[in-house]
């Protein structure tokens, strides 16, 4: 598994999310941003999903068990939320970062990283 190809390509669509995120949806490029958005998250998960959702999967079943795991595309950017017992109470989610490629715990503004690429 590359590593780094994975992380460019990851960052590539977190930059793509962003821009789009500051594009209102009556802006003529909202829809080639939106298309360019969707390619890339399409080749992402046919190159790399089978390995992400098995590392989600690990991260699952550790630390949220009754969540159930969406596709890698879902945890990139806001994150998915996620039921935790060690925080009672407290909006969780799970985020796939890049930079390095990572998993983390997200509560607030604090991120525990739980996985990362090697």
């Amino acid at each position: 598994m590359d590593s780094k190809a994975l992380n460019s390509v990851l960052s590539e669509i977190i930059k793509k999310k962003q821009e789009l995120e500051t594009i209102d949806y009556n802006d003529p490029r909202y829809d080639e941003v939106e298309d360019a958005l969707h390619d890339l998250e399409d080749s992402f998960v046919e190159e790399y999903g089978d390995y992400l959702e098995e590392k989600l999967q690990e991260v699952h079943d550790k630390f949220c068990p009754n969540t159930d795991v969406l596709s890698p595309t879902a945890y990139i950017g806001k994150g998915v939320l996620v039921d935790l017992e060690k925080y009672p109470g407290k909006e969780v989610r799970l985020v796939l970062n890049s930079n390095p490629t990572s998993i983390a715990l997200a509560v607030r503004d604090k991120q525990e990283i739980v996985w990362k690429a090697e």
